[in-house]
């Protein structure tokens, strides 16, 4: 976790083979799972902010190696929440189209 922005930046591009500029949350966890560091771009700089636990770890999702895993804003959440992804499932929604959409 000794990395900050060029560090972070490099990572994305290279081992990963990502656009580090893309505007995504690019997120990462250090081996005890109690911080995180986050990359992100907002069209006119970086921005990496990070976030300690005093007690307890992240419940990160578990793969092999430095895969991209993707997130919606609400398994984002509770990710940061310290909520293990592994014991929640979504809940499907009926939703009704406006009529002349």
């Amino acid at each position: 976790m000794r990395k900050s922005f060029d560090g972070l930046f490099a990572l994305v591009k290279e081992r990963l083979a990502l656009d580090p500029l893309s505007g995504h949350l690019y997120v990462f966890c250090n081996r005890g799972r109690n911080r995180i560091k986050v990359l992100y771009w907002d069209g006119s700089g970086l921005w990496v902010c990070a976030k300690r636990l005093e007690r307890g770890r992240f419940a990160w999702p578990q793969e092999p190696g430095p895969v991209p895993l993707r997130l919606n804003r609400a398994q984002w959440t509770l990710l940061i929440e310290g909520i293990d992804l592994r014991d929640t499932r979504a809940k499907t929604w009926h939703r009704i189209e406006p009529l002349g959409a």
